[in-house]
């Protein structure tokens, strides 16, 4: 798939190479899609679902990240299909192949959404399996439709914390939408590179498809979706609500994640967030019966740094 080019001995994305919602991307599965309403807007919900032959009767769902499409669970796919899980990964409205309309987004909105898609597919229970902002979305999932989720994965999940509560000052959305206009291909890589214990190369695609998204003839409406899904993020914290997650919980941290929102925090403010070691453990505390793993030299992609490890322990949990 063509990604990026070289030039001066760097990779640089291409705007509108890729397209808005990813019309030239080549996913690693067949994708499908379905249709609905949402605030009287017509929305289409892209996902892959890949069934083995030898299937086991039992579905993960994986839920992604907010810089990152489904087809970054491309390997995932391949591992827990060859397991005999039946896969579902859906691209949320707003992200990645689906419809990006300029909303109230919510939580609670996506996990409505999840549900539809899931019980559209007939899929009466699965283990739900979250990275990053979705492992907030699969916590909201989780307590929304308990009877529904047999096994919770919350792998360096945001949420862990409440940044508002620990001093980081509330942006608008405007605020938020100003900053998204400007940001630079140089910036988005930095941001990927924090992602990780250690930079490979081989990561860098995936900040020239965040960037090849945002870029174009859609910036304008890439920047306002973007906006009012940082505003979800930071105004909807789930951390408070752990104490009430009664599904079996596996927690997975890298000890060098360190992803946060502190957007205008002082120094002092910004050094104490996104301490996963210690996030980890606290959510561990606070969701009764719960297991967690703490990888080292691992941070914020534990299914990249230590992919077969993560693969091996997520179906352990979920044989359970």
């Amino acid at each position: 798939m063509l990604l990026s080019l070289l030039a001066g001995g760097m990779l640089y994305a291409q705007p509108d190479t890729l397209g808005w919602r990813l019309e030239r991307f080549k996913y690693p599965f067949k994708i499908h899609f379905i249709t609905t309403t949402v605030e009287s807007k017509a929305v289409e919900m892209f996902y892959m679902d890949q069934k083995p032959t030898n299937w086991n009767g039992k579905t993960i769902v994986l839920l992604h990240g907010k810089n990152f499409p489904a087809a970054y669970w491309g390997n995932a796919i391949t591992a827990f299909t060859a397991q005999g899980y039946r896969v579902i990964a859906p691209d949320q409205v707003g992200f990645g192949k689906s419809s990006k309309p300029e909303i109230s987004y919510s939580f609670e909105l996506l996990a409505g959404l999840t549900h539809q898609l899931l019980d559209t597919l007939g899929v009466k229970q699965a283990a739900i399996v979250g990275h990053s902002t979705g492992g907030m979305l699969a916590v909201r999932f989780a307590l929304l439709y308990p009877g529904m989720v047999t096994k919770l994965v919350l792998a360096d999940a945001l949420g862990l914390e409440d940044w508002h509560d620990k001093g980081v000052p509330t942006r608008t959305v405007d605020q938020w939408y100003e900053e998204e206009k400007t940001v630079t291909y140089e910036q988005v890589v930095d941001y990927h590179r924090n992602y990780y214990a250690e930079w490979d190369e081989k990561y860098r695609v995936w900040a020239d498809v965040q960037y090849g998204m945002m870029k174009g003839k859609h910036a304008e409406q890439s920047a306002k979706v973007s906006a009012l899904i940082y505003d979800m993020i930071f105004t909807q914290p789930v951390v408070h609500e752990f104490k009430n997650i009664k599904t079996p919980t596996l927690i997975i941290v890298g000890s060098d994640d360190h992803t946060k929102l502190a957007k205008g925090a002082s120094e002092r403010v910004t050094n104490r967030l996104g301490n996963y070691h210690k996030l980890g453990r606290k959510a561990h505390k606070a969701i009764h019966g719960s297991q967690l793993i703490e990888y080292e030299k691992c941070g914020h992609l534990p299914f990249f740094e230590k992919e077969d490890v993560f693969y091996a322990d997520v179906a352990r949990f979920i044989a359970q």
